[in-house]
C-alpha cells in the first residue's frame, strides 16, 4: 500500500475517532444552566429605624425602595444624595406614598437613632433612617455588596469612605439596578413609576 494512501487512511481514522470522542463528551456533559448575570444584592437584615423601632427587609416589601448608605457626619455626598431623593419624592407628589427611601448608616458608632432622627428630619418624610449595632450594620453592608471603611482624622476624629450609589429594590425586595438621581426629577420619576 503506497505511503500516501496509508497516511490518508490513518488521518481519516483519527478524525472519525476524534468526532466520536467529542460527541460522547458533549453528550455526557450536564445540561447547561442559566448563568446569573449579576451578583445577589440585598437580603435579610435586622436594624432599627430613627424611632428605635426594629425593622427587617420584610418591613419594606410592597413598594419599591431606594436604598442609600451614608452617615450623618458626611460633608457632601450624603446630604446631596438625600436632597436629590427628596426632590424626586416632591416631584412625585401623591405618588411618593408608593415608594420609599432608606438611608442606612455606615457609622453606627455615632449614628444613634436619635442622631439619625435629627438628621433625616431635614429631608422628605418618605425617607427613613436606619442604624443598629456595628455587627448588624456590617451584615447589611455585606448583603448589599456595599463598601464602608473608617478613615482616621485629626484629634481622634474620623470620617467614613463608603459606596455612594443608590440601589433600586423592587416591591419584593429584589435588586433592580443602581438608580441615577443626578437626572432631572421628571426623568427619574418616569424610570421609577413602572415599579409601583
Amino acid at each position: 500500500m503506497p505511503a500516501r494512501r496509508r497516511l490518508l487512511l490513518l488521518l481519516s481514522a483519527f478524525l472519525v475517532g476524534a468526532a466520536v470522542v467529542a460527541v460522547s463528551v458533549f453528550a455526557l456533559l450536564p445540561s447547561a444552566k442559566p448563568v446569573a448575570t449579576q451578583a445577589s444584592v440585598g437580603g435579610p437584615f435586622s436594624l432599627v429605624d430613627q424611632d428605635g423601632q426594629p425593622v427587617t427587609q420584610e418591613s419594606f416589601k410592597g413598594a419599591p425602595t431606594l436604598v442609600f448608605f451614608g452617615f450623618t457626619h458626611c460633608p457632601d455626598i450624603c446630604p446631596t444624595t438625600l436632597f436629590e431623593m427628596s426632590q424626586l419624592f416632591e416631584y412625585l407628589g401623591e405618588d411618593a406614598r408608593k415608594v420609599q427611601g432608606l438611608f442606612i448608616t455606615v457609622d453606627p458608632e455615632r449614628d444613634t437613632p436619635e442622631a439619625m432622627k435629627s438628621y433625616i428630619g431635614s429631608f422628605h418624610p418618605s425617607i427613613q433612617a436606619l442604624t443598629g449595632t456595628s455587627e448588624q450594620v456590617a451584615a447589611t453592608i455585606r448583603a448589599y455588596r456595599a463598601y464602608a471603611q473608617k478613615v482616621p482624622g485629626q484629634n481622634g476624629d474620623y470620617t467614613m469612605n463608603h459606596t455612594a450609589i443608590v440601589y433600586l429594590m423592587d416591591k419584593d425586595g429584589n435588586f433592580v439596578a443602581p438608580f441615577d438621581l443626578k437626572r432631572p426629577p421628571a426623568e427619574a420619576a418616569n424610570v421609577l413609576r413602572p415599579y409601583f
